[in-house]
């Protein structure tokens, strides 16, 4: 039996990327993962930035919408593939995440200063 299997929680480094190759479209965008370690009484930090596509038209359309800042949790599989770079004129190997599922984790807007009020008033009245 084999699994490949990733589940990231993070938030986005820059605005979702739509873009299209071979009349295909699909989404990139980085998202930042952050682990720390105790070392000589003080934490390290460390930041990872995992690259992350999304393919077929519903999932793609939606991760097109995400913003940079946005909070998520990402499923897919790590998949490898390699490329012949302009810059160094070797083949390099990037990895991926190929996600099949989103979760958005953002907590909903707060109400504005008077809204918050108003709710504050109505529920008072619900109590009395």
């Amino acid at each position: 039996m084999y699994s490949n299997k990733v589940t990231l929680i993070g938030f986005l480094g820059n605005d979702a990327e739509v873009r299209t190759n071979d009349n295909r479209s699909f989404t990139t965008f980085s998202l930042a993962t952050k682990s720390s370690y105790k070392k000589d009484g003080k934490y390290i930090s460390q930041t990872e930035w995992h690259r992350c596509v999304v393919f077929g038209k519903g999932l793609a359309k939606f991760a097109g919408t995400l913003k940079k800042g946005a909070h998520l949790q990402v499923e897919g599989e790590l998949r490898s593939r390699k490329y012949d770079s302009t810059k160094t004129g070797n083949e390099e190997t990037i990895w991926e995440i190929r996600v099949n599922s989103i979760l958005k984790l953002d907590r909903a807007e707060k109400a504005s200063p008077e809204e918050q009020e108003e709710s504050d008033e109505s529920s008072l009245e619900a109590a009395a």
